[in-house]
């Protein structure tokens, strides 16, 4: 079965211990409603169904969802995400490291079969619009973390295992803007009480 490595897990720095970013926003519902949050709420519950039969399955979720007010968590096909090139990308840059590292322990040691444990730490990776409208509009950014095992058989070979977790805490952040549109009067809406923010998870398991 060989040995398995305790200590520091592969690839942990660089990467943060807690998924949430703290946004600069009002508290949910700290600030009067004005007439203009009320027309802007009203403007946006037509944008889910318009979205819908466009072929944006996703953007209308997570809208339709801010709008709901309930703030429940909001859970996303994770594999979906990560087929994503970017993201795919970004995932395969951390277990191109996580081999590296474990080679070198290996090398350091009696270089028989052992595994190792590894942990990306949650770090971020931003959507690009252009061939991913859908995933773009749902969430244009999420933080990922990668966990898992990487084993290295006695002739060097090796193989990892790992799961992959998507979280974003925040979808519209006072005082940014896409496009040219800013985000406050979105973020209006939460820190009126007329929709809410809630946290996106979601997971995926994979080998390479």
């Amino acid at each position: 079965m060989g040995r398995t490595d305790l200590s520091r897990p592969l690839g942990r720095s660089g990467g943060r211990a807690e998924a949430g970013i703290p946004a600069g926003n009002a508290a949910y519902a700290e600030l009067s409603v004005r007439w203009y949050d009320l027309l802007l709420r009203a403007v946006l519950h037509a944008l889910p169904p318009l979205w819908s039969a466009l072929g944006l399955p996703r953007a209308a979720g997570t809208l339709r969802h801010y709008l709901r007010g309930n703030g429940a968590p909001y859970r996303v096909d994770a594999a979906e995400l990560l087929a994503l090139p970017v993201v795919r990308a970004a995932a395969d840059t951390q277990l191109a490291r996580w081999r590296d590292e474990a080679l070198e322990r290996w090398c350091a040691g009696p270089r028989a079969a052992a595994a190792y444990p590894a942990d990306s730490g949650w770090r971020g990776v931003l959507l690009p619009r252009r061939g991913g409208t859908d995933w773009w509009l749902a969430l244009r950014g999420v933080q990922y973390r990668l966990t898992g095992t990487v084993r290295v058989a006695a002739d060097g070979s090796t193989s990892a295992e790992y799961r992959f977790a998507v979280h974003k805490s925040w979808n519209f952040d006072r005082g940014e803007s896409e496009l040219g549109i800013p985000f406050t009067p979105f973020a209006r809406l939460h820190e009126t009480g007329l929709a809410r923010e809630f946290t996106v998870t979601g997971e995926a398991f994979g080998h390479a």
